[in-house]
């Protein structure tokens, strides 16, 4: 009841794609839901830590004494957590399909 609430508030409020995750073969229902958005939600925070990156680039101390390696961290950390999940979307699709 909680999870079908929670998913039509999600879905509704455009956060993550209307498409439903595939099945992954010997999971229960609920369990293979959350597992599926819980990779979209991962690529979401992936595309925010990137764009929280660039913005702390765009607002950095460009002078000598400056931190200038934490906005490429963060933007790494971003780009790596969205490569992780997509990559986990592939081969759990490739498992199911």
């Amino acid at each position: 009841m909680y999870l079908a609430m929670a998913h039509e508030a999600v879905t509704l409020a455009g956060i993550i794609p209307g498409a439903e995750p595939t099945k992954i073969p010997g999971l229960s229902g609920p369990v293979s839901k959350l597992f599926g958005y819980g990779l979209w939600i991962l690529i979401l925070a992936g595309a925010g830590g990137a764009g929280f990156g660039v913005y702390k680039l765009a607002v950095a101390d460009k002078s000598r004494h400056g931190g200038g390696s934490e906005p490429f961290k963060w933007m790494g950390g971003g780009v790596a957590t969205i490569l992780l999940a997509g990559s986990l979307i592939t081969v759990l699709n490739g498992i199911a399909g």
